[in-house]
């Protein structure tokens, strides 16, 4: 594998979001990170679960996310559980904070990757958060698509 295929196959996913959360809509957003936090996502040092966004002002932020100390990082190292503004157009910001003034709804990342020009994306649903019967629904369901799959 080239040096250039492997910059574009970093991709992580929060893997508990399907499970714990209906989505609705998905978004792709930009990140804002500091170059210690690169370099520790590119060692693939990183961890979305648990993670939500949150509106402060009119700006949407990650928080929960955690993405290791770089190693090598010295004194300029970046805060693990920092929160990191997300980058939207200001019409889909202003559809999210409508969104979310609706009931049970909140925002959840789903998976972060780099594009095809190496700058790391990550895409956020909008999300209800599923009641422990719907769960077991859920298991069930895939439980029979799994048995349906063998024969």
């Amino acid at each position: 594998m080239s040096k250039q295929e492997k910059k574009h196959s970093l991709s992580f996913q929060n893997k508990r979001v399907y499970f714990d959360y209906n989505i609705f809509e998905k978004f792709e957003a930009g990140i804002v990170l500091t170059g210690t936090e690169v370099k520790s996502i590119r060692e693939s040092k990183v961890s979305l679960n648990g993670a939500f966004c949150l509106f402060n002002d009119k700006e949407l932020f990650l928080k929960g996310s955690d993405v290791a100390a770089y190693k090598e990082g010295s004194y300029m190292n970046h805060d693990p559980k920092r929160d990191r503004k997300l980058l939207l157009h200001r019409k889909e910001l202003n559809k999210l904070k409508k969104k979310l003034e609706e009931k049970g709804l909140t925002i959840v990342p789903i998976r972060l990757y780099s594009n095809e020009k190496g700058m790391f994306k990550i895409e956020i649903g909008l999300a209800k958060g599923r009641k422990a019967v719907d769960k077991r629904n859920y298991i069930k369901d895939r439980e029979i698509q799994r048995e349906l799959k063998e024969y």
